[in-house]
């Protein structure tokens, strides 16, 4: 039942962090993209950037501070490099960001959040 909550309100914060990447001028280009590497939650192009982007929905904002690490981001920029390629067709720079959303607590968006 927890596992099903959490889940839920993965989704809910990946459609969240989808409306709010809309809003500043993203366009969504796939969401739950599935690699033999691992998940990325969204990827989005703005003018010549490709960003695939990790979604961290927590309960709180205190948590948030805690939600992304290294071992987590270099498990998406690895199954970024598997499909990258599919994406940024045009020589567009390719980055992977973090949103990490929170109830009552504006979006918070770390650029380039890996560099290898």
């Amino acid at each position: 039942m927890k596992r099903q909550r959490a889940e839920r309100d993965g989704r809910a914060g990946e459609g969240r962090a989808a409306l709010w990447l809309q809003m500043k001028g993203w366009r969504v280009l796939d969401r739950r993209r599935k690699t033999p590497l691992g998940e990325i939650d969204l990827v989005c192009k703005r003018g010549n950037v490709v960003a695939f982007i990790e979604v961290k929905w927590r309960k709180s904002a205190i948590e948030l501070d805690y939600a992304i690490d290294e071992y987590r981001l270099s498990r998406v920029a690895a199954a970024v490099e598997a499909v990258a390629h599919e994406y940024a067709t045009d020589g567009e720079d390719v980055r992977v960001d973090v949103i990490l959303l929170a109830p009552n607590s504006f979006p918070r968006h770390i650029v380039n959040a890996w560099q290898p």
